[in-house]
């Protein structure tokens, strides 16, 4: 006699994208939307630091922030059910593309640039708009990145012209599809 077992999929969700293109918002609607929780790697690092990402940068350069970084999305993607919203530069490590995308579905959030300096504007903790006109900061990152994003993507969704609810009520659509 054959049992069947009941096997549950584990649903992560994985929110990545530049600076600016409502990762953290989004991600935080769509735990509320589809009940799971929603965790922020950035956030994790400032609370297990109880330092801010600008000071971390400031202090252990680029390279040090990038390995927390990795650090807390190795242990992260161990969980299941969860939204987890990312920096802007989790992308850069091969590990960590590989990571995000064996482990949970990727959403890139595309954003335009002018949307990034307008959101960023007011934003004084990002230190790698702090070094020049963040327009050309950005555009370089974009250049330098948004291939790393398609690749790692299951989705790419179009931030522009849309409010966070739209962005968020997009991917629960492509959730439950």
């Amino acid at each position: 006699m054959l049992k069947s077992r009941l096997k549950f999929k584990t649903m992560n969700i994985f929110i990545i994208g530049p600076m600016g293109s409502g990762k953290s918002t989004v991600g935080k609607i769509l735990s509320d939307e589809l009940f799971l929780n929603f965790f922020d790697t950035d956030e994790e690092i400032e609370l297990r630091t109880g330092a801010s990402i600008d000071w971390i940068f400031d202090l252990e350069g680029e390279e040090g922030f990038r390995k927390r970084e990795s650090d807390i999305l190795l242990e992260m993607v161990q969980k299941n059910s969860i939204v987890l919203s990312t920096g802007g530069g989790i992308i850069l490590s091969d590990n960590n593309r590989e990571l995000l995308s064996s482990r949970g579905t990727v959403f890139f959030l595309s954003t335009p640039i002018y949307i990034q300096v307008e959101r960023t504007s007011k934003d004084k903790d990002r230190p790698l708009l702090k070094k020049g006109d963040p327009t050309k900061i950005l555009t370089k990152l974009h250049q330098e990145r948004e291939n790393l994003y398609h690749s790692v993507a299951d989705y790419v969704v179009d931030t522009e012209n849309k409010s966070s609810q739209e962005v968020a009520s997009e991917i629960v659509n492509l959730v439950k599809a």
